[in-house]
């Protein structure tokens, strides 16, 4: 009866607000940003004051994964609402892709469009650099910025000791993209110093053209990704060296959000969401962030590489101060939002479910389980407190330090067997508990294997020029 009657008030509650105006929605996705790199989630060598006060009015899922930890892999589970290997898109796209998301997919951006939004993508893409796979070809009304990494270009670290004619048959210059349009070919050091500003101001513009219709803003920012770059209002602000001046950035760009949400009023109307596309690039070293105390960073399926640090925002709607700790992902934040603005789901299958009750309250994850992949190799379960490694193998520092001023160091090769862990009593995944609980273990693997039978099954193609 109480569960009945906790519903009942949840659905009546939610009516009341969405009865008085179509929420808006603004989803910051930080590019390699650890665990432990803002304030609500241990960051301590800088200040974060912004995003604090963001954890502060608003919520912390201390349990939120990406889909996979490599950028495009990442980005495609967030704005289709699908596992990436689901729709063909794995790794990091580059500036020699012939492929990128499909036109038939259908991302937040136009699930939004359904219901009259204005949308905009400030920042990263990486889901495609041609003309037909770029945001105002999936949604979008306004687009600016980088169609893929910032270190995609002749001054990447590994070709540094080329002569520039050799370095472009590797990495060709990073364009600028404005619409649809190239409107700087050869982006700079000094340009690049500006990006998180200009996105961010971006941002605030379109806010404020659209703060009398409802907007859906995806601000996708390039960093914290190498090679780290910031303003000149920010260089050595911090006193942690480059990495913590860019977060103090980072943190600006947050509050200049919540600050024209304010000021025009919008933010009890405005669920703002905080994230990240992966986990810490680890053999970057004083260029990269911290997941601890989780184990291992981006580029591998430990919750180092795919839990990130992840605040929601909604004056008046979402507890202030509080956490939830249930397990959640991105690819349930576009059924989210279809719930809350009562717009249709894509006609073809999706992964993601409706989270609104864990933005409000103590509900439990509608999932059965969560499933990790890298690449095309389901990697991990995940099942309440319990996730299960599938023998793989995984790139680790093993203890050794990162590189210095942006220049890595390499990984060894490591391999772990199936592998049982309990992450609230060990959220390092250090304690392999397979021989204690061989029910669970074998519950969780029989999970894993036929989901991806299905879904092996049921893939769709990325989209092909």
């Amino acid at each position: 009866m109480k569960v009945l009657i906790a519903n009942f008030l949840f659905i009546f509650f939610v009516s009341i607000v969405f009865a008085k105006k179509t929420p808006n929605f603004v989803i910051m996705f930080m590019d390699d940003m650890g665990y432990a790199d803002i304030g609500a989630f241990g960051a301590k060598g800088y200040p974060t004051p912004h995003l604090d006060r963001m954890a502060k009015e608003g919520r912390k899922f201390t349990d939120f994964y990406v889909t996979q930890a490599v950028c495009s892999a990442s980005r495609a589970g967030l704005l289709t609402g699908c596992y990436n290997v689901r729709i063909g898109i794995n790794g990091a796209l580059g500036p020699k892709s012939s492929h990128g998301l499909n036109p038939e997919e259908v991302t937040i951006a136009e699930i939004c469009k359904e219901k009259g939004y204005a949308t905009a993508c400030y920042g990263k893409w990486h889901l495609g650099h041609h003309h037909k796979f770029l945001p105002m070809q999936h949604g979008f009304d306004d687009y600016f910025g980088l169609p893929y990494s910032n270190d995609m270009w002749p001054y990447h670290p590994g070709v540094l000791h080329l002569p520039m004619k050799e370095r472009l048959k590797r990495w060709p210059h990073l364009p600028l993209i404005d619409g649809n349009k190239i409107i700087n070919p050869q982006v700079s050091a000094e340009d690049q110093e500006k990006l998180t500003t200009q996105y961010t101001e971006r941002a605030v513009t379109f806010i404020e053209k659209n703060k009398d219709n409802p907007f859906f803003v995806y601000l996708p920012h390039s960093m914290v990704h190498v090679p780290l770059y910031v303003s000149d209002k920010f260089k050595g602000k911090s006193g942690a060296g480059l990495f913590g001046d860019v977060m103090m950035e980072v943190d600006w760009s947050v509050g200049e959000i919540m600050k024209v949400l304010r000021k025009h009023d919008l933010h009890k109307n405005t669920l703002f969401v905080f994230t990240s596309d992966n986990g810490p690039w680890l053999n970057y070293g004083d260029h990269a962030g911290s997941a601890l105390p989780l184990r291992e960073g981006k580029g591998t399926m430990f919750d180092g590489g795919c839990r990130e640090p992840t605040l929601a925002w909604w004056p008046g709607t979402i507890p202030p101060g509080s956490e939830c700790k249930e397990p959640a992902m991105t690819i349930d934040l576009l059924p989210t939002i279809a719930k809350l603005i009562d717009s249709e789901l894509p006609k073809h299958p999706i992964d993601g479910k409706d989270i609104s009750k864990l933005l409000t309250g103590n509900a439990k994850s509608p999932h059965e389980a969560y499933y990790f992949y890298y690449g095309n190799q389901l990697q991990a379960v995940r099942q309440g407190k319990w996730k299960l490694h599938f023998p793989h193998g995984y790139r680790t520092m093993a203890g050794k330090p990162g590189g210095t001023g942006g220049i890595p160091t390499n990984y060894t090769q490591a391999k772990i067997e199936l592998s049982l862990f309990d992450l609230h009593s060990d959220i390092g995944e250090t304690q392999d508990l397979k021989e204690k609980f061989p029910k669970i273990t074998n519950r969780l693997k029989s999970l894993g294997e036929n989901f991806n039978q299905k879904l092996q099954k049921s893939k769709r193609p990325a989209g092909r020029i």
